[in-house]
């Protein structure tokens, strides 16, 4: 039986790129049409053009042992080379590379120039420690310029980094440390978070505490000026050794398939699941991407990708992608509403950004707050919105477009993963047509198909599985110390095509449309519905400002919707409106997407549970709407909300 999910929800509005637009657009449809007809030699070409080898390739790819992958593998290259030294030689040292702010209003600007010999410097201090090529080394850390820095300097010397979210726990830390047998942590004493220091240095100390004995040194910077223990021979200040050595590194040359990182996807119990991503086709790709989907013009454009670097997002468009393209970008170190709401406008026109990339979840939490906070402030210099991270309700792209952008800017909704390493699907500023909701079209060069659980094309608009189904450079090449679950993960569905464990469909047009991951798409009597579907309808109410939907058991349908929905006002009302508001709320998803679809259930809470990347954890409501003992919250960003929308929904 081939198993669809089913799709009653349409989305009408369109909107065409300005002529302005198009007229100054980097990409244009020849890079679409070189990529269809011969997609390897697009890569080869987008490979030479963007980045800078030491040994140039002659072979693009070997699929000769799918799926481990190899790409560029007999050319060489340093990753930092050409996120730095190479704009410093073509003359580009005295252009800004970072502009950081700082959560208590500290604010430092660092050219190209700079940040090569700081980053020449940290990877002395490296070898210095003892790392060498292929050692790997756990960064923990706040978003602050040494993060970068860090980064880069470990790629310099051809060591691996594991770059850990500076809020995860002792344990979550401990288990990375020792998959991946970091032999150094760099951490900080502290970061700002919420207009106070919260402390990182204990945590890796107790981390290291627990972990297999691996570590040799933990090197610190110092940040929140918070008192730290001390242990003499292991612990280092980065200021003290930085200061000490030198800013002369020569970078070598490493194959193009040389291990880069390997970053642990959140929210994963067990064994931690270590992605491993290399060189050359990542840095490819990467570059590739933030150049053409974010219409950079790096000699002009202020670029703002909000991502911690303890995420993918932050290490394709925060570190990698943009410094490999010589862009000048902002960093902020606090959250987009301390010391009040309006700060993360308040940098926009500070800086002058014109290219602004962030998250779904934040967009609805604007949302939430009123557009006359937005409006207070000069958003005029914003040329291009970017959303990542999970699909984007078609009334919150709205939002986005009219008050931030303007109502005249392009909105580009990326779809891609970890895994994936680079954006995989988007519209192209200046070429697609948008429609708020869509991802859209896949990027040129990549291949993406929507199959039914046989593996078979999905006829006509209804949805299915989304699978790559041609290797991409960026793609990840295992999981780190474990092949077989690498291939058993993402490969045993459908042999040599990546199933990404999405759903999706494509509309008439042809463009995909995200439905959420398989995990939470719903069988109710026999239909298969989509959780993203459901929440774009209720955030399209004008009552709602973020709603969140799982599948509970049900006797009589399998499994019902419930629904978890926050109302723009914020606050829970008395229990007679909520009932009514639940009522009205149930009636209108009835309306918009058919009887089958309505809730049994709409609970009005305050706030939604959220991972420290923004992602709703959906596990933890279905827990709460099957009555069962709610699981493991240490992954939230606050773990006291669970106990807020029990008592809410009791």
């Amino acid at each position: 039986m081939n198993v669809q999910i089913d799709h009653s929800l349409e989305e009408i509005r369109r909107f065409r790129p300005s002529p302005e637009f198009a007229a100054q657009a980097v990409a244009g449809p020849e890079l679409a049409e070189a990529a269809s007809a011969d997609r390897l030699a697009f890569w080869a070409d987008q490979a030479r053009s963007l980045l800078t080898w030491s040994t140039p390739f002659t072979r693009t790819l070997d699929w000769s042992n799918p799926p481990f992958a190899k790409w560029f593998d007999d050319g060489e290259l340093n990753v930092a080379a050409n996120c730095l030294d190479r704009h410093v030689e073509a003359g580009n040292g005295d252009r800004v590379a970072l502009y950081f702010e700082g959560e208590p209003g500290d604010s430092r600007a660092i050219t190209y120039a700079e940040l090569t010999a700081e980053v020449k410097r940290a990877a002395n201090v490296l070898i210095g420690l003892g790392v060498k090529p292929g050692d790997r080394v756990a960064v923990y850390l706040p978003l602050i310029p040494e993060a970068v820095i860090a980064m880069l300097a470990i790629a310099r010397v051809g060591a691996i980094h594991s770059v850990v979210f500076g809020g995860f726990s002792a344990d979550s830390l401990a288990s990375r440390i020792d998959d991946a047998e970091a032999s150094v942590v760099i951490t900080a004493d502290g970061g700002y978070r919420k207009g106070k220091v919260f402390p990182l240095k204990p945590t890796v100390d107790e981390a290291v505490a627990k972990s297999a004995g691996s570590v040799g040194h933990v090197l610190v910077v110092r940040r929140g000026e918070n008192e730290v223990d001390w242990v003499e021979g292991r612990d280092h200040w980065w200021h003290e050794l930085a200061a000490e050595a030198s800013d002369e590194h020569e970078a070598p040359a490493f194959n193009a398939e040389h291990p880069l990182f390997i970053l642990y996807t959140s929210g994963t119990t067990g064994k931690p699941k270590g992605i491993l991503h290399t060189s050359g086709g990542y840095l490819t790709q990467a570059a590739f991407t933030h150049r053409n989907v974010f219409d950079l013009h790096p000699e002009r454009d202020v670029y703002w990708c909000t991502a911690d670097v303890g995420w993918i997002t932050g290490h394709s468009y925060v570190v990698y992608g943009p410094l490999a393209n010589g862009a000048t970008q902002v960093i902020y170190e606090g959250t987009p509403d301390t010391p009040h709401p309006g700060r993360w406008w308040e940098i926009i026109e500070k800086y002058g950004v014109t290219i602004f990339y962030t998250a779904p979840t934040a967009i609805r939490s604007f949302m939430k707050a009123g557009r006359q906070i937005p409006q207070s402030f000069n958003l005029r210099t914003l040329r291009v919105l970017g959303s990542v991270g999970e699909p984007i309700n078609p009334e919150a792209w709205i939002w986005y477009r009219h008050v931030i952008g303007g109502g005249s800017i392009p909105v580009v909704d990326t779809w891609w993963q970890t895994e994936t390493g680079a954006i995989m699907i988007s519209a192209l500023p200046g070429i697609t047509d948008l429609k708020p909701g869509s991802a859209q079209v896949p990027v040129p060069g990549i291949s993406i198909d929507v199959l039914t659980d046989e593996g078979d094309p999905v006829d006509g608009t209804s949805g299915g599985l989304l699978t790559v189904t041609e290797p991409w450079p960026s793609m990840l090449r295992g999981i780190w110390g474990d092949p077989e679950r690498f291939q058993e993960t993402y490969w045993a569905k459908f042999g040599d095509r990546y199933f990404a464990g999405d759903g999706a469909r494509r509309d008439e047009d042809g463009d995909i449309w995200l439905l959420g991951r398989v995990d939470d798409v719903m069988n109710v009597s026999g239909h298969r519905l989509s959780t993203a579907e459901i929440e774009s309808s209720l955030v399209a109410h004008p009552l709602t400002a973020e709603a969140a939907v799982v599948g509970a058991s049900d006797e009589t349908t399998g499994q019902a919707v419930v629904a978890f929905v926050i109302l723009k006002d914020r606050q829970v009302s008395a229990a007679s409106d909520t009932e009514a508001t639940s009522q009205e709320l149930r009636a209108h998803v009835a309306k918009e997407i058919g009887a089958i679809a309505r809730p049994r259930q709409v609970f009005i809470v305050n706030e939604l549970p959220k991972t420290r990347s923004g992602k709703i954890m959906r596990r933890l409501l279905r827990d709460l709407a099957e009555g069962r003992e709610v699981g493991d919250t240490t992954t939230l960003a606050d773990t006291s909300i669970m106990e807020i929308i029990s008592a809410q929904v009791r």
